[in-house]
Formats: structure tokens, C-alpha cells, sequence
């Protein structure tokens, strides 16, 4: 019996019980039609007939067919019978009506009902029932939500761009829907699969779909709803759900983020006695507590599988690791697909091409794409999404959103231009770098004007010349600022460059082993350390020997692009120019002021976004943040 039922036995139950009370109460006669004083006058004047006596309640018949009712006195009238009997009235007497036992139960017993339903109205309130989202009592209940087989809807289907992992857990599938298959050579399938990934790549999605297609019950919770400031509540909640899990068995259990409650035992500040390790040591002991045969494959997903505990992922609880990372070309293309079925797509829409311009998006990322493209098509009221609508997206996510509303003056617009014709030169120049793909002056996102690369396809490592490149690149906006308005008109809007630039150039010579002189050792910090900074592994020497390293690497890049910079600088010019009037410029065009020839006008998309007014740019330098294998530039 669900609980809708019982509440509903309860209610009905305390409604028959409050009917009943107030309908004994509820025997109030009607008001007297004859005062009692006029009624013996009436007697003695023999204008009464008949009278008809209850108790206190005397009702008659006058001679003339009236009807009547009064009361008697409670202090009685011994004269009135021998006056009803003088004046040759007819008496009628009846038995007082007494309330039945039940009823006088009913009445005692109607206080402490009350005060029991009340009492007990306030405990099921407390403990989470009667349709409440849990209550003081409720602490120990499992906080994981049910959705039975016919509720998951989602299927492999659905699921795009990770076909490897959804190989390793199609066997699930089939274990779940047929356990003898398996069981009748002695197999054992997994009984915890641990998912692995960058944020967005579709790990919950996944697991939706293994229950999805197996048809069976899915529990879903996240790592932190476990653990609480009370000890011991954590554990009651693991034990609760796993109780469940085994009453719908065959299911699946799935728990997010659950670096949350599986990190490193002993490593925290609260000893090893704290709530979070309980929790886990009850998560431990509940995965070991049941067989395989019993139908509950646990499915738990992080982003961080270095903090885990290793005995969570020793065989026996999670059996499988399974990684699911960021799609590549064929993967985005068909992510597009999917997330593209609900939506009317023109016929200039090309998903291949949009899968080649959106290196290290994860599967999030195309969800939101396709998304901003349709909520652009409904902005110009368009019956269809157009590429027009899907470069605008792109854009707005890589590069951030336009500001329009902000205004700049001519010199901080002019400087701003001549900055990102920097960024975009030495881009062309410098060998093995991305390709530039759009250079624009309108601000976006914390940036006055960014700089966008392109990677022709995607990238898993880099060389050290591309690196270097990339160092070049990124001083090309400073270099162009000092070319033109010397040292002293050098701003603070190559803040973001000259960090990246140093973080780079520091990893290069730390962690990557790509300095002679320093030689492939990691000169790592210990990570694990308080916040506020970790703990070096070398000495005051090696660390003055690594400073003059990153210095030597950064100045060399320095100097090369400032020397392509010099030799360029009519072009340079060219596309200040362009930038001034058009203040968007693609690589076709970056293409034609390279090669020193007049530039072609822009894409129509473009022509919209260049229709605005002057009153559209910003007076605070910054940069704009960029997906993993892309390269973004900001002022």
C-alpha cells in the first residue's frame, strides 16, 4: 500500500470519527413557538386539547387544530397535572430519548482522538510523510529518487559520441534484462562501474540510458546528499537505500559526483572519526554485503578519480572503470545530431562543419549551441535555424556575449584595434599555430576585443615550436601597442596575455621537460597541501635556475614577434584600418590584408552585427575564457 492510500485511510477514518462527534452534539431542538405561562393560561381557558409530555418538552393540540410546543420549567409545576386533568386535557406521556453507548463513547473518548490525531498528524509531518519533502525525522532516510522502468525514457539512442564506453556497459543491459545468461558459465558481472570524464561529457546521461534499455528501476543521488553535520546520519542513509535498491533488484543505483563521500581516508582535518569517512566506511561495507546475483549494479560518476579512496576502487565494488572524455570530430557530429532532431534546421545548416569549429566541447557544450541557435532564430523571428544562427552561438559561447551598450572613445577603440591586429599577425606568422578564424573589437564577455583560433582538427599534444608559437602570439597584442604608442603607451590590457603567457612558459620548464637545461624532471608541488599554497620539491637554487628558465623562454618569444611585428607593419596599419570600419573581420579577410591586397566585404552575418551604432565597445580591459582545444585572445 503507497502512501497516498494510507493517508487517505487515515483522513477518512478522522472525518467519520468528527461526523459522528458532532452529530451528537448537534441535537439542539427548535426555539418554543408558546411561552410556558401562556401555555397554563391556555389550559385553564380549556382552549388545550391534547398534550403530548417528553421530559421538559411538552408539545399538544389546541382545540382549534393548533399546534404547539413549550418547555417545562427545570423547577418543576406540581399543580400542572391536576390542572390538565381538571380541564379535561388529554395526556400523552413518552419515554425520555436516551444517546445511544457509542455515542457516549464517542463524546468521553473525543478529546484524547483529537489530541491523538493532532499528535500523530504532527509525526507523520515530521518523519516525511503526507506528501512532505522530509522533516527533522527523516535524516536517516535514503534522499535518492526512484524512477521505475517505465519512467527512464532515455536509451543508447540518445546517448552519442562515446561509443567506446557505451560498449563497456552494453553487457550491463544484458545482464540486467537476462542475469542467466551469465550466470550459467559462472560469470559475475560488475558490481560497481565507476564513470570518469570532464564535466558534461554525458556520464549521467549514460547511465539513465543502461537503465533506460535494460527497462529496470534507476536511483539517482549525488555524493553530497549523504553527508550531514550529525554523524552517523550518512551511514543510515547508505544502509536505507541500499535496502531499497535490493527490494527493486534488478536496479540501478547511481551516484553523482561521488568524490564527495569517496575521497582519501585520514587526510582531513577532522581526524579519521569525522562524519564523510563513516559514511564511507558504510558505503564500503554495503557494496561488499551484496552478490552479484542480486540484480544491484551500482553506477557512480566523478571528474576527480585521484581523490578517491582506493578501497572503493579495489574489484569487488567498482569492478570497472569506464572513461568517458570529450568527443571528437565524428563524436560532436553526432552529438549535433541528437540534439538537433527537435529543431527545424535550414538547408544552409551543415553539422559537419560545425563539429569541425568546436574542438573540446563537450557534450554539454553542443547541447547549449544548438539551444542559443534556436533561441537567435526565435529572436529575428525566423520559422528555421540558419549557420547564420549557429556562427552567432558559437561565438557568444567561445567568445562571450556582445556588449554593446558599453562606449569607448576613438584612442581606446584605435588602441584596442591595433592590439588584436597583433594578436591575429603573429598568429599567421609564426609556424604550426591554429589558424585565425575571427578577430573583432566588439567587446565580448570581460573583453574589449578578442582574437579567435581555430585548430584545423583536433589536438591531443603539443610540440615545443607550437608552444612557442603560442607564446609569440600572445605577446603580439603588447607588441603592437608598443610599436605604435612606444614604451610609455604600453596599457594594462595585456594583463590576461602576459599571465597565460607565464603560466605557459613555466610548465614548459616544470612539468613538461621541454628546457635543456633543466631536463625532463617534474619540479612539481605537493597539491594535496592547505589552501594558500603547496609545498615545492626543490631547492632555493633550482627554484632562482627555473625563474631565470621562464624568463630566458619568455623574452626570446618576445623578441621574435616583435621582429615579425616590425617587418609587418603595414600590415598592421591595414588592419587597424579594417578593424576600425568593420569592427569584425574574418579569416578570409585576415587573409587578404596578409597577402597585402584590398579586403573583401564581409560575411552577410556579419553585416548585422556591424549595423549598430558607435556606442558599443567598453572601457575595461580583460579576456574571455576558451574551451579546451581552442585558443581564444582578449584585450
Amino acid at each position: 500500500m503507497n502512501d497516498l492510500a494510507k493517508n487517505l485511510i487515515v483522513w477518512l477514518v478522522l472525518a467519520a470519527v468528527l461526523f459522528s462527534v458532532f452529530s451528537s452534539f448537534s441535537t439542539q431542538q427548535p426555539d418554543d413557538n408558546l411561552g410556558y405561562s401562556d401555555f397554563v393560561v391556555d389550559v385553564q381557558n380549556e382552549r388545550v386539547k391534547k398534550v403530548i409530555i417528553e421530559g421538559l418538552i411538552i408539545e399538544g393540540e389546541q382545540r382549534d387544530g393548533t399546534k404547539f410546543r413549550t418547555v417545562l420549567p427545570t423547577i418543576g409545576d406540581e399543580g400542572l397535572m391536576d390542572d390538565l386533568l381538571n380541564y379535561n386535557v388529554e395526556i400523552v406521556a413518552r419515554e425520555p430519548q436516551s444517546p445511544s453507548l457509542i455515542s457516549q463513547l464517542l463524546v468521553a473518548a473525543f478529546p484524547i482522538l483529537l489530541i491523538l490525531g493532532i499528535f500523530m498528524f504532527f509525526m507523520r509531518q515530521m518523519q516525511g510523510g503526507g506528501g512532505g519533502k522530509g522533516g527533522p525525522m527523516s535524516f536517516g532516510k535514503s534522499k535518492a529518487k526512484l524512477l521505475t522502468g517505465d519512467q527512464v525514457s532515455t536509451t543508447f539512442a540518445d546517448v552519442a559520441g562515446v561509443d567506446e564506453a557505451k560498449e563497456d556497459v552494453s553487457e550491463l543491459v544484458e545482464f540486467l534484462s537476462d542475469p542467466s545468461k551469465f550466470q550459467r558459465l559462472g560469470g559475475r558481472i560488475p558490481k560497481g562501474i565507476l564513470m570518469v570524464g570532464p564535466p558534461g561529457t554525458g556520464k549521467t546521461l549514460l547511465a539513465k540510458a543502461i537503465a533506460g534499455e535494460a527497462k529496470v528501476p534507476f536511483f539517482s543521488i549525488s555524493g553530497s546528499d549523504f553527508v550531514e553535520m550529525f554523524v552517523g546520519v550518512g551511514a543510515s542513509r547508505v544502509r536505507d537505500m541500499f535496502e531499497q535498491a535490493k527490494r527493486q533488484a534488478p536496479c540501478i543505483i547511481f551516484i553523482d559526483e561521488i568524490d564527495a563521500v569517496g575521497r582519501h581516508r585520514g587526510g582531513g582535518y577532522g581526524g579519521g572519526n569525522d562524519e564523510r569517512e563513516q559514511t564511507l566506511n558504510q558505503l564500503l561495507v554495503e557494496m561488499d554485503g551484496f552478490e552479484g546475483t542480486e540484480g544491484v549494479i551500482v553506477i557512480a560518476a566523478t571528474n576527480r578519480p585521484d581523490v578517491l579512496d582506493k578501497a572503493l576502487l579495489r574489484p569487488g565494488r567498482f569492478d570497472r572503470e569506464v572513461s568517458v572524455g570529450l568527443p571528437d570530430i565524428r563524436g560532436r557530429e553526432q552529438i549535433l545530431k541528437v540534439h538537433a532532431r527537435k529543431v527545424p534546421l535550414d538547408e544552409t545548416v551543415e553539422l559537419q562543419v560545425l563539429a569541425r569549429g568546436t574542438p573540446g566541447f563537450s557534450g554539454a557544450d553542443l547541447a547549449n549551441l544548438v539551444n542559443e541557435a534556436a533561441l537567435f532564430a526565435a529572436r529575428g523571428n525566423r520559422r528555421m535555424v540558419a549557420m547564420e544562427e549557429f556562427e552567432k552561438a558559437r561565438d557568444k559561447i567561445m567568445m562571450g556575449a556582445e556588449r554593446r551598450s558599453l562606449v569607448m572613445s576613438d584612442k581606446e577603440k584605435t588602441n584596442t584595434a591595433y592590439h588584436e591586429a597583433g594578436h591575429a599577425i603573429i598568429g599567421k606568422l609564426v609556424p604550426e599555430h591554429d589558424p585565425v578564424h575571427k578577430v573583432t573589437i566588439i567587446p565580448r564577455g570581460r573583453a574589449l576585443g578578442v582574437t579567435q583560433y581555430l585548430p584545423e582538427e583536433d589536438r591531443y599534444s603539443l610540440s615545443r615550436r607550437q608552444i612557442f608559437g603560442q607564446l609569440c602570439s600572445l605577446f603580439g597584442g603588447r607588441i603592437a601597442e608598443e610599436l605604435i604608442g612606444g614604451f610609455e603607451g604600453v596599457t594594462t590590457g595585456a594583463q590576461n596575455d602576459i599571465e597565460r603567457a607565464t603560466q605557459m612558459a613555466r610548465n614548459m620548464v616544470t612539468k613538461w621537460g621541454l628546457t635543456q637545461k633543466m631536463g625532463p624532471v617534474l619540479y612539481g608541488e605537493d597539491e594535496s597541501q592547505a589552501p594558500g599554497g603547496g609545498n615545492t620539491f626543490y631547492s632555493e637554487d633550482t627554484s632562482r635556475e627555473i625563474d631565470q628558465e621562464v624568463r630566458l623562454i619568455l623574452d626570446a618569444a618576445y623578441e621574435q614577434a616583435k621582429a615579425l611585428l616590425e617587418a609587418h607593419h603595414d600590415v598592421l596599419e591595414s588592419m587597424k584600418d579594417a578593424l576600425m570600419e568593420y569592427e569584425t573581420i574574418d579569416a578570409d579577410q585576415v587573409d587578404d590584408l596578409m597577402k597585402r591586397i584590398p579586403v573583401r566585404p564581409p560575411k552577410s552575418w556579419d553585416n548585422d552585427a556591424n549595423d549598430a551604432s558607435g556606442g558599443d565597445e567598453g572601457s575595461v580591459r580583460g579576456s574571455s575564457a576558451s574551451p579546451i582545444g581552442e585558443a581564444v585572445e582578449g584585450v
